[in-house]
């Protein structure tokens, strides 16, 4: 079933996941890391949501500062701001990729950790985090959060987005289920 909704003059698809009719290829180990190193890498920003058992869950944009190679996200942050609080109170945290240009998504639930640890904000420092800590990486305030994942799971149209919209718009026309790429659950 696929609904349209107007916005501004912008269209909006809304698709049922059993409309979503892609292949299923779950990725284990070397293949999952891969697949959320380059998907964490290709969206880079992820709206980072704590606080998992009030609603409205609390996101913000994060921008991703590298995944290692055990799989592991991680990002720089302030300390003492509220996604460090919250991730204090409760380590589960749920971050949530979309690289429109290439039609991939991405969707991971973790556990997070603060971590203050010099050598690996020196690691992690790029001349762009300045705008968020004036005093550089040896800023007291600069911390870092760990993410390791404990379920994924991907979106992977294989299509550009201009040929993925053409397919949803031709399988919305004719009733025809649409291909709609490789999914699946991603286990490290």
């Amino acid at each position: 079933m696929v609904s349209w909704l107007s916005t501004r003059g912008c269209c909006i698809i809304i698709y049922n996941k059993n409309y979503f009719m892609g292949d299923i290829k779950n990725l284990t180990d070397t293949k999952g890391i891969e697949k959320i190193r380059d998907l964490a890498k290709d969206a880079d920003i992820c709206l980072f949501t704590t606080n998992l058992s009030s609603v409205p869950l609390t996101a913000r944009p994060m921008s991703t500062a590298a995944v290692d190679d055990e799989g592991n996200i991680w990002f720089l942050s302030r300390m003492g701001s509220d996604k460090n609080n919250e991730i204090s109170a409760d380590s589960r945290v749920q971050l949530f990729y979309s690289n429109k240009s290439s039609s991939e998504y991405l969707s991971v639930f973790g556990s997070a950790e603060i971590i203050h640890n010099r050598g690996k904000i020196e690691e992690l420092w790029t001349p762009i985090a300045k705008a968020w800590f004036t005093g550089g990486k040896d800023d007291p305030s600069v911390s870092v959060i760990k993410v390791t994942p404990q379920d994924a799971y991907y979106w992977d149209t294989k299509n550009n987005k201009m040929v993925s919209l053409i397919k949803i718009a031709v399988s919305a026309v004719t009733g025809k289920t649409m291909d709609g790429g490789v999914e699946g659950e991603i286990k490290i």
